[in-house]
């Protein structure tokens, strides 16, 4: 096969695209949904958008770019001001609802060990009546502790770091796939012999998901039996009897492949660089988080103003880097 150059560039892409997702979901448990995809699509678009800038011979308007890309870099800052800002809001909650019990052991521990948090909702049921009431509530102490004891990943008493190593981490993993793709329909490397056609837009979106597919396979068997971060352990039988969710797990799948094959057929006809403008997913997860997931309820006034910065330089990011779109020639 005289493509195969291609063929690989092709599979590159979707295996750093396979490892991003995975990534994207610890840290998710972490930082929040609107941070981690704030943040990690701001990265994609900061080292991802240049890249393809080059790739595309600047085919697209560098003077309104890459203004755009400083806005995704201030809007990654924000991101990690918004997340530092909310959890100390939620230490805070957690400190003082620890200090209003009566019971002093337990005021002590609940700021020790991420056990005594788990703890301390069956106690306060048994001492207080409103205790049902109050965990419905977004936001509150006793929703913090309850969505802990639900996590299959336990957050509290781990390091804030771990949640923005992860989500930096993904937003570098997802700022290649784009690059990849882009060298394997165009091969601006030159690594075709002569005369070699170049992949389509579709061959080689067959081959970036089929090994998207493998390694999403072989990570999540390995994650079953050897988990991370302290994740429960399971098995694949678990894993094929346990249906629960796995219809909207299967909706996602389908939405990110049908997102990123029109991506590619956008990045192939106006720049890669401009199709980056995909990432303005992240205003929809926000979305999800702030309204539907309860994320930053009863924060602080400077939560709030980081949120609403952050979320601004990204709507303007977006506009900047899609006004900024080329033709191939």
């Amino acid at each position: 096969m005289d493509n195969w150059p291609s063929v690989l560039f092709a599979m590159a892409g979707g295996v750093v695209l396979s490892i991003g997702n995975l990534t994207t979901q610890y840290a998710w448990a972490f930082v929040g949904l609107s941070v981690t995809e704030v943040v990690s699509s701001s990265i994609t678009v900061v080292i991802g958008t240049t890249l393809n800038y080059y790739l595309d011979d600047k085919i697209n308007k560098a003077e309104i770019l890459f203004p755009g890309v400083a806005c995704f870099l201030i809007a990654v800052c924000l991101g990690s001001a918004v997340h530092a800002s909310n959890a100390a809001d939620n230490k805070a909650k957690l400190d003082s609802y620890s200090n209003e019990s009566k019971d002093g052991t337990r005021a002590n521990s609940i700021t020790d060990s991420k056990q005594a948090y788990t703890k301390t909702v069956d106690v306060n049921d048994a001492e207080k009546g409103a205790a049902s009431t109050e965990k419905a509530k977004f936001g509150t102490a006793l929703f913090l502790i309850d969505l802990e004891k639900r996590r299959a990943i336990k957050i509290f008493g781990k390091s804030a770091i771990i949640g923005l190593a992860l989500t930096f981490f993904a937003g570098v993993c997802f700022s290649l796939f784009s690059p990849a793709f882009n060298l394997a329909t165009n091969d601006q490397w030159h690594t075709l012999k002569d005369g070699v056609p170049h992949l389509s837009v579709y061959t080689a979106f067959f081959y970036f998901s089929v090994s998207c597919f493998v390694v999403a396979l072989i990570l999540n068997l390995i994650f079953l039996y050897r988990p991370v971060l302290n994740a429960p352990k399971s098995s694949l039988k678990a894993y094929i009897n346990d249906w629960n969710g796995r219809g909207w797990a299967l909706l996602a799948g389908l939405l990110c492949g049908f997102g990123n094959g029109l991506q590619f057929m956008g990045g192939q006809a106006a720049g890669y660089a401009a199709a980056d403008a995909v990432q303005a997913l992240p205003l929809v997860s926000t979305f999800w988080g702030v309204i539907l997931f309860g994320e930053y309820r009863r924060s602080s006034r400077k939560t709030y103003t980081l949120l609403v910065g952050m979320l601004f330089m990204f709507v303007a990011a977006v506009g900047i880097l899609m006004a900024s779109s080329g033709h191939r020639k």
